[in-house]
């Protein structure tokens, strides 16, 4: 097939690309590189079926040349971390709703089929057991910049919904829940390479709050063939689908796990939110996805153990070195 991915120099966006190539596709790569980085794609750069556009999805003519003659889009690209969108929301804002709807119009006029990756945020503060995709969403404050990606994403499922219902865009939508995996940086606020970063280098592991929110981490390379396998089926466009890790644990037994798994001798600080964060931050306590609509659908069933995803998150932060007692072996989503 010949596929578009906006945002493909990203974390997932990146393993997407691999993923696809290997089944055969023509891939191109619309992105801005705000956030993506060519060291990303640095496997597939000179594949014949490879092809990287630096672009912004709010540039309506590049969407559209990019777009043009694809059989389908993976629309990848966002503001994302809580950084970024903490300290500049009119920005975030601005690229999820405008560049989405740039997106949609594009797939629209090209007669393509599009996945648009939304996100576990859009249910706030809901800390229900197993969040189903009808469970309702509880925002803070509008006020309060930290839901301002919440509250677009949201829109932006809203947008991608009435497109399949008005003008019948074959859209279907996943819900991600804190996909983790090489290739991801802390630099924008995630969690698992930040603290396994603090590990590796015997800094002293930040944990914000008390450290007793809870979290479900899903790996990339049960994500991206999910995410695939989702928007090839008909019967998915118009739903929205949860794909997220099996296990919960808190942040603070995380970042022991983190610790002990990689032998450091790290501290752990508790951090309080008001020092991690530009005002206008707002936690929530616990988010689990229930994943059994993707499940019914395509067979979802993350087998990547929490211990696996930490050490591959180490194994590319730490290269082994020859006398390392433990190397480990990155696994890449290109299965």
């Amino acid at each position: 097939m010949k596929t578009t991915i906006t945002g493909g120099a990203g974390f997932i966006g990146s393993h997407l690309v691999e993923h696809l190539l290997a089944a055969g596709d023509e891939v191109t790569v619309l992105d801005n590189l705000s956030t993506g980085r060519l060291e990303n794609l640095r496997s597939v750069i000179g594949h014949r079926k490879f092809h990287f556009v630096e672009g912004d999805i709010l540039d309506k003519s590049a969407v559209d040349k990019v777009v043009s003659g694809s059989d389908r889009v993976f629309h990848l690209a966002a503001a994302v971390g809580v950084n970024l969108i903490v300290e500049h929301p009119l920005e975030s804002l601005r690229t999820n709703i405008h560049g989405t709807e740039v997106v949609l119009d594009s797939v629209l006029e090209a007669g393509a089929s599009l996945l648009l990756a939304s996100t576990s945020e859009i249910y706030g503060k809901n800390a229900s057991d197993s969040l189903s995709e009808e469970a309702d969403r509880i925002l803070g404050s509008a006020l309060k910049s930290r839901w301002t990606y919440a509250a677009a994403k949201g829109i932006d499922e809203a947008f991608a919904h009435a497109y399949w219902r008005e003008f019948g865009l074959r859209v279907a939508i996943v819900r991600l829940f804190n996909t983790v995996g090489p290739r991801q940086t802390g630099r924008y606020g995630m969690v698992v390479p930040r603290l396994v970063k603090q590990a590796l280098t015997g800094q002293p592991l930040t944990v914000y709050g008390d450290g007793k929110q809870t979290r479900c981490f899903s790996y990339v390379g049960d994500i991206v063939p999910a995410i695939t396998r989702i928007s090839a089926e008909s019967s998915a466009y118009g739903n929205a689908y949860n794909l997220g890790g099996s296990y919960e644990i808190s942040i603070l037994t995380l970042a022991e796990r983190i610790v002990e798994l990689l032998g450091s001798k790290s501290d752990i600080s508790l951090v309080p939110y008001e020092q991690a964060y530009a005002e206008g931050y707002e936690d929530m306590r616990r988010r689990v996805p229930d994943n059994s609509k993707a499940r019914q659908l395509v067979g979802f069933d993350p087998k990547t153990t929490l211990d696996e995803i930490i050490k591959n998150v180490a194994a590319e932060q730490r290269p082994p070195k020859t006398g390392d007692p433990v190397q480990w072996k990155v696994t890449m989503a290109i299965n």
